[in-house]
């Protein structure tokens, strides 16, 4: 149901699958998943995580990227939406990553009573070396690939990134009206 008792159209409603879902994004989310298992728990991202040289759980070091990655230091509210978490798991892996001196703490200059967390250079270095080490991985995997494929392939991942993380930001909207 949309917002004042509407019905929402089948298949514009993120937590609803559409009837009749097209047949390429059925053979395509199974690879993404596979992608995703690869990256994120294979001997790939066990050879990036020994390539930082931090001995950190994944956990740890997903918030440890979140941080470097972003434009800015961020609240623990910000990593966990950006992680899609919840702020618990994001508060004791920030409590690791501080005592391990691989993240720094200060106030936030707008809301003195809050914290902003960054990665410190130590930090930032490691997870430099995860990035370098799966970027080589991958830049690798596709070096066949015609230089237009892989153009493509950036495009429309990105397009995908973007379009997925807008749905679920209407999703977890929509479920707190």
């Amino acid at each position: 149901m949309a917002q004042g008792g509407t019905p929402t159209p089948p298949g514009d409603d993120p937590g609803e699958p559409p009837a009749d879902p097209p047949a390429e994004v059925l053979a395509a989310l199974p690879r993404v998943m596979q992608l995703s298992r690869t990256l994120g728990r294979g001997r790939v991202a066990e050879h990036a995580m020994d390539a930082t040289g931090t001995n950190l759980e994944r956990p740890a070091f997903a918030v440890l990227i979140t941080l470097h990655f972003a434009d800015e230091p961020l609240r623990i509210k910000q990593i966990a939406e950006q992680m899609q978490v919840v702020q618990p798991h994001v508060t004791r892996q920030v409590q690791l990553l501080e005592r391990r001196g691989l993240v720094r703490r200060t106030a936030d200059p707008d809301d003195r009573r809050a914290s902003i967390i960054a990665p410190t250079p130590e930090g930032s270095a490691a997870a430099e070396r995860y990035a370098t080490t799966l970027l080589g991985w991958f830049t690798q995997a596709i070096a066949h690939w015609p230089d237009q494929d892989r153009r493509d392939l950036g495009r429309l991942l990105s397009r995908l990134v973007d379009d997925v993380t807008t749905s679920l930001r209407r999703f977890g909207d929509e479920q707190e009206d």
